[in-house]
């Protein structure tokens, strides 16, 4: 006899095997015992969930001579007929390419036509979204009012395309996906009844990667037996079949993500294209790691909601308190969108070369995240003592200790007038990538009091005043440095939508600012 793929072998003949959906069996179960079968059904969830399974067990439970508590009985004529599919009580239709108004005609015609044996005619048509709106019309007043023989069993994956006047006579049952603990127990059942040796851990990974699918369990757990034909299935084994990648990379890769290391990522990501990897899967997976390690650093009970093991779980939890929240945050949202893209990309490995760039420099993004992990990034050199208030010199290697400078004299009204002229020329050393580049939109006017007034938008304005005193205090140091003279600086906010012209000064319109100065701000 030809092989049989394990999810055609183990296919469920009953309802007591269904997995999964105890609410739906349970139901159809009592309605067919007490003699309550409705004439319309619609089964609607994701992919592999069991709703062609469970409508053929239903098809030949109605038609059973000797049913089991709701169950056909597997023994009679009539349920070998229709497991053999012999019988012409039930039909299959696949809607997908019987979509037409004529191929719904004949279904109406055809209903006026008892059953030859059984007491019902059941209709399973699957993917019943693809059905035309003709079709969809054409079935309507046959589905509303079928002769009393017939059941019409509509299953769908996409149950938002249907009709409501379809869905309206018809009693909805929502097939949930599948656990992974249900889906592993399953899978460990079938492998003993074939004799076969596989790791749990192989297993719990087959069972996550189907998302919910017993199904898609099945067949991913028949590809991995295949390459491995004759021997033990272990959990390295599956992860070379499925081409995913073991949780470890991911832990290096977010190290060298919060290191800042390019190189690192780039090198990791050509030691997974040379393991032969399914990049996208690896995209897939890493954030789906950075989501349980967010659940980590907020949650206190992570471990009742995560599926990983113990010694998983302590390395999340060791990360989680390297990674700042913000990060982790921006991390997931740049992952996410990368896995949308590598879905229509011919250039898989540039993408995620560039995703692990932006990843490593905040400063190449805009967004709130990365202007607080940027300004993260600046406390944490200021608390190290990486650089004092005085101002790295052009050439100087960032991050070098500089000795206390001596005292400068005051700016007069003069000076700052020259700094004003020449601001940005001022600023073009400054080290500080992402402060300088939050200068840019910045509007320098001399004071009524010959001091200098830099005036910011609200995203700029607010980085400088919600945060700590040690960037301004650091530009300010720079400034003064540069040009040589102790300058009396203070920052204002200009209203959006009301931006001044940093080359014309006497533009700004200054009944739009809000006129708060950074030194009356409490931090």
């Amino acid at each position: 006899m030809a092989y049989q793929a394990l999810y055609r072998k183990f296919r469920p003949a009953a309802f007591e095997d269904v997995k999964g959906q105890g609410h739906i069996v349970e139901t159809l179960k009592n309605q067919i015992m007490a003699d309550r079968i409705g004439h319309a059904y619609l089964f609607c969830g994701t992919r592999g969930t069991g709703k062609t399974t469970i409508a053929k067990i239903f098809a030949r439970a109605v038609n059973c001579e000797h049913p089991v508590d709701g169950s056909p009985c597997g023994e009679c004529k009539t349920c070998k007929a229709i497991a053999s599919g012999a019988s012409l009580n039930v039909i299959e239709i696949d809607a997908a390419s019987n979509n037409g108004v004529d191929n719904i005609r004949e279904i109406v015609e055809e209903v006026t036509y008892s059953p030859q044996e059984g007491r019902y005619k059941v209709y399973i048509i699957d993917e019943v979204h693809m059905l035309s709106i003709g079709a969809f019309n054409a079935l309507l007043k046959t589905l509303e009012e079928p002769p009393e023989y017939v059941i019409f069993i509509l299953a769908t994956t996409e149950v938002h395309k249907i009709p409501i006047t379809i869905m309206s006579r018809c009693q909805r049952y929502d097939f949930k996906r599948i656990d992974i603990e249900t889906i592993t127990a399953r899978l460990r059942e079938l492998m003993q009844k074939e004799n076969v040796e596989v790791e749990e851990r192989a297993l719990r990974y087959v069972a996550k990667t189907a998302d919910g699918s017993l199904r898609d369990a099945l067949s991913l757990l028949d590809q991995c037996l295949a390459f491995h034909f004759g021997k033990t299935l272990t959990y390295d084994m599956a992860l070379d079949v499925l081409g995913a990648v073991d949780g470890e990379v991911f832990s290096r890769l977010l190290r060298n993500m919060l290191e800042r290391n390019v190189i690192g990522c780039i090198t990791l990501l050509e030691e997974i294209v040379m393991q032969g990897r399914e990049l996208a899967q690896f995209v897939t997976d890493y954030t789906w790691y950075l989501r349980n390690l967010l659940l980590v650093k907020n949650c206190d009970d992570a471990e009742d909601v995560l599926d990983v093991s113990k010694e998983h779980l302590v390395l999340l939890k060791e990360e989680a308190e390297m990674a700042d929240i913000h990060t982790i945050m921006r991390l997931i949202r740049i992952f996410s969108e990368l896995s949308g893209q590598l879905r229509f990309s011919t250039s898989k490995r540039v993408l995620i070369e560039m995703a692990m760039i932006k990843a490593c420099r905040p400063q190449m993004e805009t967004d709130t995240d990365s202007v607080l992990d940027r300004v993260r990034l600046l406390e944490e050199k200021l608390e190290s003592g990486q650089f004092v208030s005085g101002i790295m010199p052009s050439g100087t290697q960032e991050g070098a200790v500089l000795s206390p400078q001596p005292e400068l004299p005051d700016a007069d009204a003069d000076d700052v007038n020259k700094i004003v002229n020449r601001f940005q020329e001022i600023l073009i050393n400054f080290p500080r990538k992402g402060a300088k580049a939050m200068m840019k939109s910045a509007t320098p006017r001399v004071g009524k009091n010959g001091d200098l007034e830099i005036f910011l938008n609200p995203i700029e304005y607010n980085v400088i005043t919600k945060d700590t005193t040690s960037l301004r205090e650091t530009l300010n140091a720079y400034i003064n440095e540069t040009v040589g003279k102790k300058v009396s600086i203070s920052y204002f906010m200009i209203e959006s939508g009301k931006r001044n012209n940093r080359e014309d000064n006497d533009s700004v319109d200054f009944d739009s600012v809000i006129s708060i100065p950074v030194s009356e701000v409490e931090d």
